[in-house]
């Protein structure tokens, strides 16, 4: 039986194994923490992404836990509410869900043979011959296989070994507080979610689950008042001026529910990988939070990968034709990524006022299906 080689046992990496037994391959996942976790708070399941999670064949759990967005409430940043918008009569058919990472990482944690995983195992290099690969491991273990596919990360060794010239990830100049908290749902009344405009920030308060609301505010770092630097100093800057409905969800996060970022991206490359050997996931295309698509794409980019190598005999080539058709499409989410963060970041009465009518002036059916297409 063929033999794929992953690195990292994130969302991306546990996806692909699934994808790849799917396809008949054998699966080794090698992750370099000693305990499989996932670190975050919630992702956005786009239709999109629901239906490669359906693809892979773990999407009923991930459905039941996770909260179906319905409706979404567009506010001012003052909190006056612009517009409704009914996200659950767009996707019918395919739900968007907002669910906590811990949700989807369990469900592909648990549908991974413990035997795949290769635990306190931190990929740092490859060889590469003419028709196999071997993965070289921190302590310097080696492990042999057919494919290799880095899933580990933006900071990824296996994209650092392939393109070694590369310059580090780009700065966006922006910065998101972001947060889980559970007991509040009541504070959102009947709504999925609210999201404020306004004054260069985007905040948002979103259902993750039955009892979670998961919320974030982002803006420009260099309006960020200074801190000591730690995220609950951090959250309770940003959160000082909000409107009460938002700091009704967002005070009673406790400090070890808060984590606080500065925004990074790449910028996009037209061949991810060489020979045996590609990327998947933010090891291949790293992009900005507002995409609302980081998880949704190495989701994609997992079935993609599956589909490209289930023919009998495939290979580098294979892995060229999957790279082809998913750097076109992660190439412009990046880059509308960056549009939106550019577009948030732009204030000043103006510029909010024109926010704000442009919201009242676009029906409602348009802005579900602006945003499900990001």
């Amino acid at each position: 039986m063929r033999t794929a080689l992953i690195v990292g046992a994130g969302i991306g990496g546990l996806a692909a194994g699934i994808a790849l037994r799917q396809a008949g391959w054998r699966a080794r996942i090698f992750e370099r923490a000693a305990v499989p976790r996932e670190l975050g708070f919630a992702l956005n399941l786009a239709p999109n992404a629901v239906a490669a999670l359906r693809a892979l064949g773990v999407a009923e759990r991930i459905e039941a836990e996770a909260h179906r967005t319905r409706t979404i409430e567009l506010r001012r940043l003052d909190g006056r509410p612009l517009k409704r918008l009914d996200v659950a009569a767009a996707t019918a058919a395919t739900p968007s869900l907002v669910a906590l990472r811990q949700t989807v990482h369990g469900a592909l944690l648990d549908a991974t043979p413990a035997e795949d995983l290769v635990l306190a195992s931190e990929g740092a290099g490859v060889e590469r011959d003419a028709d196999s690969v071997t993965l070289l491991l921190a302590g310097g273990r080696r492990e042999r296989g057919d494919v290799l596919i880095g899933a580990d990360g933006l900071g990824s060794a296996i994209r650092r070994q392939l393109h070694p010239d590369e310059p580090p990830p780009r700065d966006s100049g922006l910065c998101t507080v972001r947060g889980v908290v559970r007991g509040v749902t009541a504070a959102l009344g009947d709504l999925s979610g609210a999201v404020y405009l306004g004054g260069g920030r985007e905040l948002a308060t979103v259902r993750a689950s039955a009892d979670a609301v998961y919320w974030f505010v982002s803006q420009s770092r260099a309006t960020t008042p200074p801190t000591d630097g730690t995220a609950p100093a951090i959250a309770r800057a940003l959160l000082a001026d909000l409107p009460p409905a938002f700091r009704a969800i967002a005070d009673p996060t406790a400090p070890g529910d808060l984590r606080y970022d500065v925004l990074v991206d790449r910028d996009p490359i037209p061949t991810w990988g060489d020979g045996p050997v590609t990327l998947l996931g933010d090891a291949a295309h790293p992009m900005l939070p507002q995409t609302g698509q980081g998880a949704a794409q190495a989701l994609e980019d997992a079935v993609a990968l599956g589909a490209a190598l289930a023919a009998p005999g495939a290979g580098a080539a294979a892995l060229r034709d999957y790279e082809r058709v998913r750097a076109v499409r992660t190439a412009a989410l990046v880059r509308r990524g960056r549009r939106v963060a550019a577009a948030i970041v732009r204030h000043g009465v103006i510029v909010d006022w024109l926010v704000t009518t442009a919201i009242r002036a676009t029906p409602g059916r348009v802005l579900v299906a602006a945003v499900l297409r990001v």
